[in-house]
């Protein structure tokens, strides 16, 4: 079979010729469609739900939003996993779907799922689905800086038109930003003013929302022209809130300023960001979706900011650039494909003996890598590290070569008489089956990669998928092309192989090495028998790593406060840590993220942080590596008390996060129902972790020690005042927390107007006594008569994995390999921690990873 379609290949060289253009301008054309990564989307298919959930507390918000909503979604078909956390405001649930489901169709059977729980949540609430993106999708970020701009003009202007602007660039699903304060006109009311006119903190909200709408009354026909009614009752300009009616007192208005002063405020925030020990900046991140070109998304995005004219003074600062990433990858890629090339052509010229020849087999490496991009371009496979890295050009001419130096070695000998052609099929007849056997053995080493599952099948399918297609590519070129190619290159025959020089030395120290071996047949066994046995016993000896880490040029810093601290006192130790960086040379500059940004995607508290550092090029570095550098920084963090730390990347960070929602190598999870008992016992894995040679950066998720301020209303006490428990709520929501009700539009801007009380009212605890209520019969009523205000310690964040709670403790690992490690320390923690009924401790991290491939 094989041999006649040799001989058709032989004898339509023309239509071979045609085959091979056509693999070229296929191959061409596959490269160019190529999206282009550092690496593979080693992402678990997910979705995530968010849920903001304005002034509730992490236990309020478990038991409300995210354990409702997370029990029903587990319901879903084809569900591996559903995790989620709790946070003071914010509900972030995490669905994880088999790899087999359709990401879109993920999407749809969640938000599907929405609507129906939508009723057994509390009223208001809205949950909506995370950005349809990868844990790589955080392509661009940067910062405005600029002495001149007030913060909130800055935050301004990248909410109302940098952000619109560059949500528009094709391939962008999301831009986030941080930092700075949103605008808000608060009318603040005087309670003695309230009572002078007998009105209610009530009174002035539905004022001041009916007081700026616009309405419209269709039209009339007039003058053969149809006007539309249009009427204009929206407020133009801050002052015009002052203006406003309440109510009148004996035919005299009362109007907004008689009760109330209006100032220029800012909504309570959960973030900020730093740059360079400077103080607070603002910061945006573009999120690119699922599936796109990230070098192509990120040339747009910068192409859109180009076209921005910012305010005077301010300018955009670019500090992370996942562009810089993957040029730099690509560029190791294509240098040792570029040299392992130029290596394989020297040595085919040096044991093939003809030019012609070697260059002919040389030409087998470019179409079976281009055979290798159609592959890639079929199975949607992008261009990374592990997809092109794995080429090995030695495999891909192993056919080629054995093909070509038969074809010459039969024309070195062939007599005047003899076809061309003929020498040369009868050479690719005899060597055809070997070749096939050969490169198929290869196929087959490969393909038992194609049945991983899980990560490690997201990570080394494509490195299988283009090595196969190359492989394939190269033996369709050996047997059929190099015969083709050879009757035109070596029609003139070739000049009888000398083996005289220098490969006649080795091949005369081969046949010596050969003959002692035949002679001595048994021992050689024995010899070789040994060496296998002591290689296979050395790998009892050898560490373990699940994939080695990409150098992305960069550190990443993931900090952790202590819980309940401020936002104030957080950006204070932040920026502290910021000058402590700065000290060392290698260092170019920092920004900071604390907390979450406004539309609350990430679920970082207060108490957390993103810590950016971007470093100056190594050739300029006093440290001798990256390792030397790392504990340079540790040591200049120790002068930062209270806070701990994680060094990483930022991609190998989001990585982590996104797949087991832990940012470390290990992690010890702990599993029950009752805080107290998780605390105390993630408190000894913690202990006995951070004891284990070669741990470093331990940490433990906070499970309690925020500081709440509960108002326990009296009910016996409303029931004599005629009240209700939801008076109470609105007083505190509208009055403490500041509810919005309407808004302000200045342009395309919209800022929201807010009715509460002073300052004064929300200093102290003591304070909020003091607040009054009206009962329906007209009593003014303080709230201290109605409810008992005091102080608690409530969790910070509240986990859960599929359905029950969790404490996550966790640690890097360093100086030593993570499978030792792992191994040592799940002995410990199993000797050690005696876990009591329904408790139960599992192992996550990279760890669980490599564990599994």
């Amino acid at each position: 079979m094989l041999n006649r379609l040799i001989d058709a290949a032989l004898r339509n060289r023309i239509l071979v010729l045609a085959a091979i253009g056509l693999l070229i301008g296929a191959g061409i054309f596959s490269l160019l469609e190529l999206p282009v990564d550092a690496f593979p989307d080693l992402t678990n298919n997910q979705v995530t739900v968010v849920t903001a959930c304005p002034g509730m507390p992490p236990t309020e918000v478990e038991q409300l939003v995210s354990f409702p909503m997370e029990t029903s979604l587990m319901g879903l078909p084809r569900v591996t996993e559903a995790r989620s956390i709790s946070k003071f405001g914010l509900s972030k649930i995490t669905v994880v779907f088999d790899d087999t489901v359709s990401p879109y169709f993920a999407r749809q059977l969640v938000n599907e799922r929405l609507q129906e729980v939508r009723g057994r949540i509390p009223a208001g609430l809205e949950p909506g689905l995370g950005p349809n993106a990868t844990p790589f999708g955080e392509v661009y970020q940067f910062t405005i800086e600029g002495d001149k701009v007030p913060l909130d003009e800055k935050k301004a202007f990248l909410d109302w038109v940098i952000r619109p602007l560059l949500r528009t660039v094709p391939g962008i699903v999301e831009m986030e930003t941080w930092g700075g304060r949103t605008r808000q006109y608060e009318i603040e009311v005087r309670p003695d003013a309230l009572e002078r006119y007998g009105l209610s903190l009530s009174d002035v909200e539905k004022a001041v929302a009916s007081s700026n709408e616009n309405f419209g009354g269709g039209f009339i026909e007039f003058a053969g022209e149809q006007h539309t009614i249009v009427g204009t009752g929206r407020v133009k300009k801050p002052k015009d809130l002052e203006s406003i009616v309440i109510t009148s007192r004996v035919g005299t208005p009362v109007l907004v300023r008689d009760v109330a002063s209006l100032r220029i405020g800012a909504a309570q925030r959960q973030g900020a960001t730093l740059h360079d020990g400077r103080g607070e900046s603002v910061s945006a991140m573009a999120i690119m979706l699922k599936g796109e070109n990230s070098r192509d998304v990120i040339d747009r995005v910068k192409r859109r900011l180009d076209t921005v004219k910012m305010p005077e003074g301010t300018r955009i600062v670019p500090f992370y650039d996942q562009s810089e990433v993957i040029n730099r990858t690509i560029a190791t890629v294509r240098r040792n494909l570029a040299e392992a090339g130029l290596l394989v052509m020297a040595v085919l010229l040096l044991f093939l003996g003809n030019v012609r020849a070697a260059l002919l087999v040389a030409s087998v490496i470019p179409l079976s890598l281009l055979a290798g991009f159609i592959g890639m371009k079929w199975f949607g496979v992008t261009a990374n590290l592990m997809s092109l890295g794995a080429v090995d050009f030695g495999m891909i001419v192993d056919g080629a070569v054995v093909m070509m130096e038969n074809a010459v070695a039969r024309l070195g000998t062939r007599s005047d008489d003899e076809d061309v052609n003929s020498v040369i099929r009868s050479a690719a007849h005899e060597v055809a089956r070997p070749i096939v056997f050969a490169v198929a053995i290869i196929i087959a080493v490969y393909m038992p990669i194609f049945f991983l599952e899980g990560l490690e099948g997201r990570m080394f399918r494509p490195m299988a998928v283009t090595v196969v297609s190359a492989l394939a590519g190269s033996l369709a070129l050996a047997l059929f092309g190099m015969p083709v190619l050879a009757s035109y290159a070596l029609r003139r025959g070739v000049k009888p192989h000398n083996d005289h020089g220098w490969f006649e030395y080795v091949r005369a120290f081969y046949r010596r090495l050969l003959l002692i071996a035949l002679r001595f047949r048994i021992l050689t066994v024995v010899i070789g028998v040994l060496i296998a046995v002591v290689a296979l016993g050395s790998v009892h000896f050898l560490g373990t790593e699940f994939m080695p880490r990409l150098e992305e040029g960069s550190i990443l810093i993931t900090t952790k406060k202590l819980p309940g601290i401020s936002l104030t006192d957080s950006v204070t130790l932040s920026i502290e840590m910021e000058k402590a960086l700065l000290t060392l040379p290698e260092v170019s500059g920092i920004v900071s993220k604390i907390g979450r940004p406004d539309l609350a995607t990430d679920q970082m508290g207060i108490f957390e942080g993103d810590v950016y550092v971007l470093l100056h090029p190594q050739e300029q570095w006093k440290a001798a590596n990256k390792e030397d550098l790392i504990a340079k920084m540790r040591l200049a963090l120790q002068a930062v008390p209270g806070v701990g730390y994680n060094f990483t990347q930022p991609m190998a960070m989001r990585l982590d996060e996104t797949i087991s929602g832990i940012k470390a190598d290990v992690a010890v999870k702990v599993f029950g129902e009752d805080a107290a008992v998780l605390d105390t016992l993630a408190m000894k894995a913690f202990r006995i972790l951070e004891r284990v040679p070669g741990a470093t950066d331990a940490q433990m998720e906070v499970a309690s020690g925020v500081a709440e301020l509960h108002i326990e209303p009296d009910r016996a006490a409303l029931a004599r005042y005629g009240l209700h428990i939801d008076d109470v709520r609105q007083m505190v929501e509208s009055a403490v927390g500041g509810r919005p009700v309407s808004e302000l539009i200045e342009g395309q801007r919209r800022f929201a107007i807010v009715v509460r009380l002073p300052e004064s009212y929300r200093e102290r605890p003591e304070s909020l006594e003091q607040v009054r209520l009206q009962a329906p019969g007209g009593e003014r009523v303080l709230l201290g008569q109605v409810a008992r205000i005091r102080t608690a310690r409530g969790p910070e964040v509240v986990s859960r994995e599929n359905g029950m709670r969790r404490i996550v403790v966790q640690c890097n690992v360093q100086g030593r390999d993570l499978g030792g490690f792992a191994d040592e320390a799940r002995r410990r923690v199993a000797e050690e921690v005696q876990l009591p009924p329904g408790y139960f401790i599992d192992w996550g991290g990279q760890f669980e990873n490599k564990e599994r491939a």
